[in-house]
């Protein structure tokens, strides 16, 4: 345990990606508690586009409403985005790449195909497409999302169960009579998951960038609720005059994809040594 906690803390992409995500967490489970006022409901115009200061740590934006308060909840939006998203995402994904790689032949080949039809096109494209035929909401951002970027996660899971199913341990379960359902999902599945958690990982920063792309569209989460991509739209015509309204929720984009990517990418130097090999 102690060796494992070592590992962990000499990956400061790791540390800091986690340090991140964890606070990101806990500013959207804990919104209303640290929002110092309604992100909606207190609206003051004789306070509007006022700079920072000690009453509005954030500033105001052009209805008088705290920048600050809504910032913390719209990462309420951004994180369930990514979560629901990336998880749609993620089941897809790893039963067509699990079922590709273990059974192959003719579904292989349509799985494959199917996987490259989606990598051609876009992500943001697909996701426009769908929003155009769906409406905006936050509902039909789950679905034109959680639909549609799970090709990632299809062709990591294949590669790895190509590896995986001529191994000792596969053998030995066929050996022993297991059927191909309790080979993939009990002895194939558990021993691959590191690659695939990654590829979550990273997911989720996708996930948000484009749920903020949506909003600032005007195709995402609808006024007045808060989300990051959307009150950068509505900053727009103050970027002169109230840089502030538009410099915040533009920074928690940064910093909780940054730390995703980051999350991302000290646990793939965990979970893979011949990249921590290659690096030293």
């Amino acid at each position: 345990m102690k060796e494992a906690f070592k590992k962990i803390r000499r990956q400061k992409n790791l540390m800091v990606g986690g340090i991140i995500a964890l606070l990101v967490v806990v500013m959207a489970v804990f919104a209303p508690w640290l929002a110092p006022f309604h992100p909606i409901d207190h609206a003051d115009l004789t306070h509007s586009e006022e700079p920072p200061n000690r009453t509005y740590l954030f500033g105001t934006d052009n209805q008088g409403r705290d920048i600050l308060s809504r910032v913390i909840y719209g990462s309420r939006v951004s994180l369930s985005v990514g979560l629901v998203c990336q998880g749609l995402n993620s089941l897809i994904g790893i039963l067509l790449g699990l079922t590709a790689g273990f059974i192959g032949k003719r579904w292989d080949d349509f799985v494959m195909a199917l996987t490259n039809i989606f990598l051609s096109i876009p992500s943001l494209i697909f996701a426009l497409a769908i929003m155009a035929v769906l409406g905006p909401g936050l509902i039909n951002i789950f679905l034109a999302l959680g639909l549609t970027n799970w090709a990632y996660s299809c062709r990591i899971t294949r590669s790895q169960v190509l590896s995986a199913r001529s191994l000792d341990y596969v053998m030995a379960a066929r050996a022993l009579g297991y059927g191909q359902v309790r080979i993939m999902f009990t002895q194939i599945l558990p021993n691959i998951v590191g690659p695939i958690l990654v590829v979550a990982t990273l997911g989720v920063a996708g996930a948000i960038l484009i749920e903020a792309a949506l909003s600032f569209l005007g195709l995402g989460v609808q006024p007045p609720t808060p989300s990051w991509g959307g009150m950068l739209s509505q900053a727009r015509e103050q970027l002169f005059t109230a840089p502030w309204i538009s410099i915040f929720p533009g920074m928690a984009i940064f910093v909780t994809v940054l730390g995703l990517n980051l999350l991302g990418d000290g646990l793939r130097d965990i979970l893979d040594p011949h990249t921590t090999r290659q690096r030293r």
